[in-house]
C-alpha cells in the first residue's frame, strides 16, 4: 500500500462512517487526507491527524473521532494495527506484504515514480542566472545554474510547465566598461579604473580584431574612439554571450529563452508597461520625474520610473519585463537573485500588486534571494581565478571538481544560507563526500543487479511478505517518502530536501546491502527471498536514480 493508496482509504473509511451516521459531517468538506512519516519508526509506519482536523466540525472531540476511524481503517488486509495517540493522532503500521507492495510499485513506475501532476495547468516562469554579459560567470552565479536548473526540474516532475529564463543584460553603464576595456587590450593599454581584468578580455579583444581583420575591415582598434568602442562592445558582448551559453551548457544547464534588454526598450515596451499603470491610478509625477506610488502596495518609498532627464530608471526595465512575462503565458513567474538584493524584494512585490497581480510564495510573483560561496583548499580560501582575476568562477569550481560533484554540492544546502565549499571533500573518493557517498549506493545497486544475473537471480518472483527483517522495513520507509519529498520541495522551492533525501537513503540502503544477500552462497538454491530482494534492490536504484536526475547529476553504473 502506498501513501496516496493509504491517504484514499482513509478518506473513503470518514465517508462510509459519515453515510453509516457515525459522523456528522458534510462529505463535500473532506479535502485531501495527509499521512506521513511518524517521528520513531516505533510508532508505526504512518501516521495521519485527520481526526483533529474534522473532529471540530463534526461536533465531537478528536480521539472520539479516532476511534470511529480506527475501526474501519482496521478492516482493512493491508493493516497491521491502528494505534491512537496524544490528542488524536493515528499511527498506522502495515502488514509485510502490504508494506512491500511499494517496491513493485517503485520497479514497475521506473523513471516516473515521485512524478505528478500536483502542478498541472501551471506555468511557471523561472529566471535564473541572469549574470550580466561582462565576464565569466562567477560561483555564486553558478550557485543559482545548479540550485535554478534543479527547482525547474523538481518542478516539471510535479506537472508544472517550466520556462527557463535568461535575462540578457546588454544595456548600461557595464557594457559601456565593458566595450572600453576591451579596446583598451586591443590597444595595449591599462583597463579604466572601473574596468573589467582577467585573461578573458584579452582573449576576447584578439577575437573581436581577428574577426574583424579575417572579413577585410580595419583592425577596430585603429578606429576613433567611438567607432572601435561600438565594434568592440557588439562583437564582445556577443563573443562573451556565446561562452557564457556553452559554459552553462557544459554544466547541463539550458535556458528555453535568453531575453535582451534592450527589446524592451526598443519594443516601447517599458512606455507600455507605464502606460498600463497610468490606467490604474497608480502613476504620477513630481519634481520634474515619474514616479508609481508604491507605497500603497508595501513599499517603503515610491519608485521613479522615468527620471528628470527623460531617461528611464531601471526599475521601469524591470516593470514591463514582469509584464512581458504574464503577457506571454505564465502564471507564476519566479526570480533568483543573489545576497545583495534583498532591497530589491519589496519594490518588485508592491509593483506586482500594482498591477492586480499576488506577490509571494506561490503567487504570481516570487522573489528567492540566495547567499555567497566560498571556495575552500588546504584549509584556505580561494580567492584567485586564473580566468577572471579577482573573482572564483564557475570554469575554475567546474574544473576542480567537475560537473557531478559541482552541482550536488552547490544545491545540498538551504540557498538561503551561505556555503563553504571545502574543494578536498567534495573531489575525495570516500564517504565524506555526500555525492560520492550516493553516487556510490546507486553503483552498488547495479552491481548487485550484475551479480545477481550472474547467479541465476532474476525479478521472476516477487512476496513482499518476505521483506520481513528491520533493515528491509527501514529502506522500504524511507523509499516511501520519496513522492512527499519532490512534493515539498517543489512547493517550497527547496531543491536542498531532495539531496538530504538521497543521503538518507544511500545510507539506509549501504545498511541493508551489510545485512541482505541478493545472491545465494555457494551451492544454495535461489530462492524467492533472493528475487525479492532483487525488487528491493533495484526499487532503491531506481529512485537514487530518480533523485539525482533531479538535481542534473549523473547515476553511475560502475564506481
Amino acid at each position: 500500500m502506498t501513501p496516496e493508496e493509504l491517504s484514499a482509504f482513509i478518506r473513503t473509511c470518514l465517508n462510509e462512517a459519515i453515510v453509516a451516521g457515525e459522523v456528522d459531517l458534510d462529505p463535500a468538506e473532506i479535502g485531501d487526507v495527509k499521512v506521513e512519516r511518524p517521528r520513531s519508526r516505533e510508532h508505526g509506519d504512518w501516521a495521519t491527524n485527520v481526526a483533529m482536523q474534522y473532529a471540530k466540525k463534526a461536533g465531537t472531540n478528536p480521539r472520539a473521532l479516532a476511534d470511529i476511524l480506527a475501526a474501519r481503517i482496521s478492516t482493512a488486509d493491508a493493516i497491521a494495527s491502528v494505534d491512537i495517540a496524544g490528542p488524536g493522532f493515528m499511527n498506522i503500521t502495515l502488514n509485510k506484504a502490504a508494506a512491500g507492495e511499494l517496491v513493485r510499485t517503485v520497479v514497475e513506475a521506473g523513471d516516473t515514480f515521485g512524478r505528478t501532476a500536483t502542478l498541472g495547468g501551471s506555468t511557471v516562469n523561472l529566471e535564473f542566472v541572469s549574470a550580466n554579459p561582462t565576464g565569466p560567470i562567477h560561483v555564486g552565479g553558478a550557485r543559482w545554474a545548479a540550485v535554478g536548473d534543479s527547482l525547474a526540474r523538481i518542478l516539471e516532475a510535479s506537472g508544472a510547465n517550466v520556462v527557463r529564463e535568461y535575462y540578457f543584460n546588454d544595456h548600461g553603464a557595464q557594457i559601456n566598461r565593458f566595450s572600453g576595456s576591451l579596446l583598451a587590450r586591443a590597444r595595449g593599454q591599462e583597463v579604466p579604473e572601473d574596468g573589467y581584468e582577467g585573461a578573458y578580455i584579452e582573449d576576447i579583444a584578439r577575437q573581436v580584431v581577428d574577426a574583424e581583420t579575417a572579413a577585410g575591415r580595419p583592425d577596430p582598434s585603429t578606429l576613433p574612439d567611438d567607432e572601435a568602442r561600438e565594434i568592440f562592445r557588439e562583437r564582445g558582448v556577443n563573443l562573451m554571450f556565446d561562452a557564457i551559453k556553452k559554459e552553462l551548457a557544459d554544466f547541463r544547464v539550458q535556458f528555453d529563452v535568453y531575453f535582451h534588454e534592450d527589446s524592451l526598450h526598443e519594443s516601447r515596451a517599458v512606455d507600455e508597461a507605464i502606460d498600463t499603470l497610468r490606467e490604474k491610478g497608480v502613476v504620477f509625477e513630481d519634481a520634474g520625474a515619474t514616479w508609481i506610488r508604491t507605497t500603497d502596495f508595501g513599499d517603503d518609498k515610491d519608485r521613479v520610473i522615468i527620471k528628470s532627464d527623460g531617461d528611464a530608471a531601471y526599475f521601469a526595465g524591470d516593470i514591463a519585463y514582469y509584464l512581458d512575462k504574464r503577457n506571454r503565458g505564465s502564471d507564476h513567474v519566479i526570480i533568483m537573485l543573489g545576497a545583495d538584493h534583498h532591497g530589491y524584494v519589496g519594490r518588485m512585490y508592491a509593483m506586482a500588486r500594482a498591477f492586480g497581480d499576488t506577490a509571494g510564495v506561490g503567487e504570481n510573483l516570487e522573489i528567492l534571494i540566495g547567499q555567497l560561496v566560498n571556495l575552500v583548499r588546504d584549509g584556505n580560501p580561494v580567492k584567485m581565478s586564473k580566468r577572471a582575476g579577482s573573482i572564483v568562477v564557475l570554469g575554475d569550481l567546474v574544473e576542480a571538481a567537475g560537473v557531478d560533484a559541482s552541482r550536488y554540492s552547490l544545491v545540498r544546502q538551504a540557498m538561503d544560507s551561505q556555503i563553504d565549499l571545502d574543494l578536498d571533500v567534495i573531489t575525495s573518493k570516500t564517504n565524506e563526500n555526500p555525492v560520492y557517498y550516493v553516487q556510490y549506493a546507486h553503483a552498488r545497486t547495479r552491481s548487485v543487479d550484475r551479480n545477481a544475473a550472474e547467479h541465476g537471480v532474476a525479478r521472476d518472483a516477487f512476496d513482499p511478505a518476505l521483506l520481513d527483517g528491520e533493515a528491509d522495513g527501514d529502506l522500504i520507509a524511507a523509499l516511501a517518502q520519496y513522492p512527499d519529498i519532490v512534493a515539498q520541495s517543489a512547493q517550497l522551492r527547496e531543491p536542498h530536501r531532495v539531496a538530504r533525501y538521497l543521503e538518507e537513503l544511500a545510507g539506509k540502503y549501504h545498511s541493508w546491502y551489510g545485512v541482505s544477500r541478493v545472491t545465494p552462497r555457494g551451492d544454495e538454491p535461489v530462492t524467492d527471498l533472493h528475487r525479492t530482494r532483487l525488487w528491493l534492490n533495484d526499487a532503491t536504484g531506481q529512485v537514487l536514480k530518480n533523485g539525482l536526475g533531479l538535481l542534473g547529476v549523473d547515476a553511475p553504473e560502475r564506481m
